[in-house]
């Protein structure tokens, strides 16, 4: 684990993963839980703890602010949900020995930043992180459709799914590689998140819009969107490396097409054109040995896949994809389930739908894989 100690100073909270609900508190919470712990009594504490939680509740709420922004002296920034349930925990405490130990661990949540290394998740203040989901069914009513999202593109994945993986599994300023780039979303992310990103996209002319996509997101961190316009099973990933200064990059995203449910292309180097599911899987194949060995070890690998019918048969596209990554240096860290109410292909019909899954007894599949892995 990594431990630092940090200014008090206003601090953005949309870059590692916390809601935009923040509150700059004026009333010097560090200074005041210290004196709170000299206290003799119980029922001193406690009524300093309430006095404590009014004037949090009375605050004006705020955006945090810029990173850039110059700090107030004394200041900090913090969500008021977070606080007030942890100071509503002080109160409820049955001993004065109890009750000074939760203040002890908020203070030093306060003054303290303790990581796994990899993201800028404060494990000392883990409960405030409530939009970072940690299980392994994602059930997301709406796509985020915000600032340069669009939905435009078919087969582009939600943005809330590489959101995650960014909060999760890297820091800010640190690169991220999506060699099935599309219409940017990743890029997008990774531009409001603080991340440096790389995009290999084989048509020319979705690149292109993807550049605009990009280029129409604020660019608050000043971070790289590299855009490169090629194949990703023979593009020369160390050069685009070297190109912008790296060797490596920390979090690899990959979106492939869903073998030939949708046709995205006539290139016959589009993935979606295989003639056959062996064929696609060694196309597959092909991306992954490319372009994972510029991943850091230990680092994460992100495979965002769906299965598919054909011939009345489900076929387990996911899982093959799965094995494909397991043949190389990988271990398998997560498996999650991701819901979609509704795709393009399925848009307005619903009934018709279920009509054929009754009718031919298999089942409407309204999920995909979010899988998970290890560079070992």
């Amino acid at each position: 684990m990594t431990h630092t100690h940090r200014n008090l100073t206003p601090q953005s909270k949309d870059a590692d993963g916390r809601p935009r609900k923040a509150i700059a508190s004026q009333v010097h919470l560090v200074e005041r839980l210290t004196q709170f712990l000299c206290d003799d009594s119980l029922e001193l504490l406690k009524q300093h703890i309430d006095e404590l939680a009014k004037d949090i509740t009375a605050a004006q709420t705020e955006e945090p602010a810029p990173p850039e922004a110059p700090a107030d002296e004394g200041t900090i920034s913090l969500d008021r949900s977070y606080i007030l349930a942890e100071l509503a925990q002080i109160q409820e405490s049955r001993t004065l020995e109890r009750a000074v130990y939760y203040a002890k661990r908020l203070l030093r949540g306060i003054v303290e930043v303790k990581t796994n290394g990899i993201n800028d998740i404060n494990l000392l203040r883990w409960k405030e992180y409530d939009e970072v989901i940690s299980d392994s069914l994602w059930v997301i009513p709406r796509r985020d459709n915000s600032g340069a999202h669009i939905a435009e593109y078919w087969g582009n994945y939600v943005p809330q799914i590489p959101h995650q993986m960014m909060v999760r599994y890297t820091k800010r300023n640190d690169w991220v590689l999506d060699a099935f780039m599309g219409s940017g979303t990743t890029l997008i992310e990774g531009r409001r998140l603080g991340r440096n990103c790389i995009g290999i996209e084989l048509n020319p002319q979705v690149a292109a819009r993807a550049g605009e996509l990009v280029n129409a997101e604020p660019n608050r961190y000043n971070t790289v969107a590299d855009i490169v316009t090629g194949d990703n099973r023979t593009a020369i990933v160390q050069d685009i490396l070297h190109k912008n200064g790296i060797d490596r990059v920390q979090l690899v995203m990959l979106h492939p097409p869903y073998y030939d449910i949708i046709k995205f292309s006539s290139d016959a180097r589009d993935l979606s054109n295989a003639a056959t599911l062996e064929q696609f899987l060694a196309m597959f194949g092909e991306t992954l040995d490319n372009v994972t060995p510029c991943l850091e070890k230990r680092r994460y690998l992100c495979v965002v896949i769906g299965d598919k019918y054909a011939g009345g048969e489900w076929i387990p596209l996911g899982f093959y994809c799965m094995n494909e990554v397991l043949k190389r240096p990988f271990q398998l860290k997560a498996i999650i389930a991701k819901n979609f109410e509704e795709t393009r292909g399925k848009r307005n019909q619903q009934e018709l739908w279920r009509y054929r899954a009754l009718a031919g007894g298999f089942y409407v599949y309204k999920h995909e894989y979010v899988m998970v892995f290890r560079a070992r």
